[in-house]
């Protein structure tokens, strides 16, 4: 039996009760909360870029922890190797006979901890995960449980003993996110809040909560002309000058869906453009390589990302499922 959908407005007390009960554990990153939900209500990944020390794995366990999932932590180092991640089969002497010892990678929630940590090879033990929802270890092949979300931390000024995703993986990463230090203020109550004890988060979501909202996000409303606008965007990221590297389809369908969640989380029960430019650093920046010359220039992804898309020809009018149907493009 199918879940009834939630409503914009339920997904807004269900929103606000997660994020009171993550605001007794992690002072500041409510922009992280909703990427985080984001991926979960659209089956996608997270990546997630900060210093050390900015609490990225406080937050993930707390998020897992008040949504009722299940949580596992990998610690991606050079000898880890990719049965570490997925498991593997060993030889039962009680029994006389082989059985699976499934990995880390069988839970609702993995934390990949300083993924470019690990050699090409363990990375890409993830991309089956990430992809299928499901793992095969010699031959064999395991559903991963429902829902599934990988979360995936780096270290921006870390050079020495990383080494670079493949562009193969991060184009399966739904959301970069970057914690960022926090300002004067929120550091000062973070500081009062760790000296006083703290206790696990309390689950505030139950998994009938996760799929009604899951169902609500894919019926949110998209006009054709956002959905003309979000392909007119893919391409033109596809074929700037300035990128050896582009949009890829499942780039662009993860923008496409991203908006719809964006809409959704707002309140609305239709997607707007503004919806599509909220979310295209986030979902486009990190599957972007630049030309060297580009590069040379001293210019960013960020900046490519906007400066191609102040060039495509934004939709304007009335969006919602009960519009005009005639809406008009904004002329170049």
């Amino acid at each position: 039996m199918e879940e009834e959908a939630a409503s914009p407005q339920d997904a807004e007390e269900i929103l606000g009760r997660l994020k009171g009960e993550i605001g007794e554990i992690v002072v500041g990153y409510e922009e992280q909360v909703d990427d985080f939900v984001t991926c979960l209500l659209i089956d996608g990944h997270l990546l997630v870029q900060g210093v050390p020390g900015v609490a990225k794995t406080t937050l993930s366990r707390a998020l897992t922890d008040a949504s009722g999932l299940t949580f596992k932590r990998i610690q991606f180092a050079q000898d880890l190797l990719p049965s570490d991640i997925t498991g593997h089969y060993f030889y039962n002497q009680k029994l006389g006979d082989f059985e699976i010892r499934k990995g880390p990678v069988f839970a609702s929630v993995v934390l990949a901890d300083e993924i470019n940590r690990a050699p090409p090879k363990t990375q890409s033990a993830l991309l089956e995960a990430m992809q299928e929802k499901q793992v095969t270890i010699e031959g064999t092949t395991f559903m991963l449980p429902e829902p599934f979300i990988v979360v995936a931390t780096i270290n921006p000024v870390e050079t020495e003993g990383v080494y670079p995703l493949p562009e193969a993986q991060l184009d399966r990463f739904l959301i970069r996110s970057t914690m960022d230090y926090l300002d004067s203020e929120s550091e000062l109550e973070m500081l009062k809040l760790k000296a006083r004890f703290q206790g696990k988060p309390k689950q505030v979501l139950q998994p009938e909560d996760i799929f009604r909202m899951r169902a609500g996000v894919y019926g949110v409303h998209m006009h054709e002309s956002v959905v003309e606008y979000v392909r007119d965007v893919m391409r033109a990221m596809r074929y700037a000058e300035q990128l050896e590297l582009g949009l890829s389809p499942r780039g662009g369908m993860h923008l496409m869906l991203a908006a719809k969640a964006h809409a959704y989380l707002s309140g609305r029960a239709y997607v707007i453009p503004d919806d599509v430019k909220s979310m295209a650093h986030k979902v486009m920046d990190h599957r972007l390589v630049l030309t060297p010359e580009t590069d040379l220039e001293g210019k960013t992804p960020g900046s490519v990302t906007e400066s191609v898309m102040s060039e495509v020809s934004i939709p304007k009018g009335d969006f919602s499922e009960d519009g005009p149907q005639n809406i008009e493009q904004k002329s170049e």
